[in-house]
């Protein structure tokens, strides 16, 4: 590693740090001292105290004379693997509160929403948007679209300490079957940003999610902007065996 540019052996020591830190693996959530990690990881201490940096920028640790290295911010795995709501993934993290931003039927629904669920154009849908908060602090900000039908049961449940999900389940008496997800990388405009508690301009994982039934009826069409310096998407792949010709 030390043959290559200066940036790309910190951004590459960065990378590492990162996946360490969202693992868990530094208790306490304190780093060793700018020696070790450079034992640990086989590079020279300027360059761990480069990629550092980057981390600090980044807004994931702080460094401070006579305290060290910390993780200033907690990130949480949220599997792209398993059909889960917020507050089902993050069990055991703390808590997840709801703030319930807009929840109304809306009448003359965009083309694009009736679509996505399978609707007549002007079909009645229900509008939800939540901004989400674990122990307090914002985490993402959700959008949702249901058929009206739909909607109006999870109205009458509880929206501000639920995930969306088992509502759902529990008015259509039906089980959610699987969801098309779309995950994009963007920036917090300023209405998010504010939302969200982050500046203009951070790294704002945007995901966009069609749930369906388990008889394949299309139930939710959700935005999610969520906070990418205290969330981690993570999967589990796995390998098609290659057919072998005849």
């Amino acid at each position: 590693m030390s043959s290559r540019p200066r940036a790309e052996r910190a951004r590459q020591l960065a990378d590492v740090l990162r996946q360490r830190i969202t693992a868990g693996m530094f208790p306490g959530g304190v780093l060793p001292d700018e020696r070790l990690l450079g034992t640990q990881l086989g590079a020279s201490r300027n360059a761990v105290r480069e990629a550092l940096g980057l981390l600090r920028d980044e807004g994931l640790i702080s460094r401070r004379r006579g305290v060290g290295t910390t993780v200033t911010t907690s990130k949480y795995g949220h599997g792209l693997d398993r059909l889960a709501g917020l507050a089902e993934t993050l069990n055991g993290h703390g808590t997840v509160t709801n703030e319930v931003r807009a929840a109304e039927v809306v009448t003359d629904p965009p083309p694009a929403i009736t679509e996505r669920l399978e609707l007549p154009a002007g079909t009645a849908v229900l509008h939800l948007e939540r901004l989400r908060r674990l122990d307090g602090r914002p985490l993402s900000l959700d959008t949702s679209h249901l058929p009206a039908e739909v909607g109006r049961g999870v109205l009458q449940g509880d929206l501000t300490g639920r995930d969306v999900f088992a509502l759902i389940e529990e008015t259509t008496g039906c089980l959610l079957g699987r969801a098309e997800v779309t995950v994009h990388a963007v920036t917090a405009d300023p209405d998010t940003a504010a939302l969200l508690e982050i500046p203009v301009g951070a790294a704002v994982f945007a995901i966009e999610r069609l749930t369906r039934l388990s008889d394949g009826r299309p139930v939710d069409v959700e935005s999610l902007r969520i906070r990418a310096d205290r969330m981690a998407l993570h999967t589990t792949l796995h390998r098609e065996r290659p057919l072998l010709a005849d």
